[in-house]
């Protein structure tokens, strides 16, 4: 799996191999408390043509994932809402996506992200639901399994999932994959523990519980994705 390993009725991704600098129940958030800005954007930074073209009409809500090259696990995180005609942008984090970086053609154990624009449509974790406006479920199944290391322990207590080979409308850790195996799965956003993931991207869990809270289905929330050289194009 591009994220992770089947653990009995667990999907789990964002395992990395290095050690952590940080565990993320404790981690320092590195957030950016940005308020929307008061004049609005005619469209999202650093975001070219390509991918521009692929967010749907429908979406007042981007997350867009700024990776800093592409064969980096650093990101960034940048919350934009659409108000009318204009893109006003939001909180920003500092954050990690696959360890080997970024690629166009994820395939299953590659360590990179995959570079594209995704609906996001579920949610779920260890934790009881937060107040999310996404679909939660709350279930003990998404705890990362124990041989990982104690430093893994909360990534998954919050996950969103990014609509990558997944079946929308079901939890984040269904294993159905439509597109088969080879092309990898469970690609979530989760909470991080301070190094890069197996393809996953990762935030401060005040980064998760602010998500969770804002994304709403009636946004059509995307997530918008990859290293800034693909970004750009």
């Amino acid at each position: 799996m591009a994220c992770g390993v089947l653990v009995g009725a667990l999907v789990s991704c964002g395992h990395a191999d290095e050690p952590a600098a940080a565990k993320n129940g404790a981690a320092a958030d590195r957030t950016e408390h940005a308020r929307p800005r008061p004049v609005g954007l005619d469209q999202i930074p650093d975001v070219g043509e390509a991918l521009r073209r692929r967010i749907p009409s429908g979406s007042h809500q981007v997350v867009a994932v700024h990776g800093k090259g592409r064969n980096s696990a650093d990101s960034t995180v940048t919350l934009f809402t659409k108000q009318g005609d204009a893109w006003h942008k939001g909180p920003t984090w500092s954050a990690h996506n696959g360890k080997k970086g970024w690629t166009r053609d994820h395939h299953e154990g590659d360590k990179r992200s995959p570079v594209g624009v995704f609906t996001l449509s579920d949610a779920g974790g260890v934790l009881p639901d937060p107040g999310a406006r996404l679909p939660y479920t709350a279930s003990a199944a998404f705890q990362a399994p124990a041989y990982w290391g104690r430093e893994y322990h909360h990534d998954f207590d919050y996950v969103i999932a990014i609509d990558y080979n997944r079946v929308k409308g079901t939890p984040p850790d269904d294993p159905h994959r439509p597109q088969g195996y080879t092309k990898g799965g469970s690609i979530w956003l989760h909470l991080d523990h301070g190094s890069g993931t197996s393809g996953c991207v990762s935030l401060p869990g005040s980064a998760m519980e602010y998500l969770l809270r804002t994304l709403d289905p009636r946004q059509h929330p995307v997530v918008v994705m990859g290293d800034d050289a693909d970004l750009e194009s």
